[in-house]
């Protein structure tokens, strides 16, 4: 009687080791699926709030000492996005990335040259071609994800001295 008990029991441990290893699949599959869509929500907000301070310094007509105002609005960008801008740019290099353009607000046509950058335009700043690359390509493509970011805002009006140059 004892014999079949332990046989009953050693079975039994088999069938739990054999179910622990099907249940633990699935679930770490889960975890890790949550855990890689969250970096890149983050990744993806993270660039996002770093043009949207690209923008507000930019409206302000504000310029690092020996730079113009678009390398300025571009330095601000990148020090809000955490290096994670050179590692997004297929070239590692992330200002390559950045762009500055200048729009009239009655025509809603891109200018360029000086004043362009001038009180009343409108300053869009921009990150695009960035790609994130999924750490576990469980059931999505081996393809990175693809995404740009952009934000856009009205110019204050610029100082006596006129316009930074850009």
């Amino acid at each position: 009687m004892c014999e079949r008990k332990r046989a009953k029991r050693s079975r039994r441990r088999g069938s739990v080791l054999v179910e622990g290893a099907l249940a633990i699949l699935p679930l770490l599959a889960v975890v890790f699926a949550v855990l890689d869509l969250s970096i890149a929500i983050f990744v993806k907000n993270t660039v996002q709030f770093a043009v949207c301070q690209g923008v507000r310094y930019a409206v302000t007509s504000q310029t690092i000492a020996g730079k113009g105002q678009d390398d300025s609005i571009k330095t601000v960008v990148q020090g809000y996005t955490l290096g994670l801008l050179d590692s997004l740019s297929p070239d590692h290099v992330g200002k390559n990335r950045l762009s500055v353009t200048y729009y009239d607000p009655l025509a809603l046509t891109q200018v360029a040259g000086v004043g362009s950058n001038s009180g009343g335009n409108i300053v869009v700043v921009s990150a695009s071609g960035l790609s994130w690359a999924w750490m576990v390509p469980l059931l999505r493509s081996r393809a990175p994800l693809q995404f740009s970011v952009s934000s856009a805002d009205i110019m204050e009006a610029t100082p006596i001295a006129g316009a930074p140059t850009r």
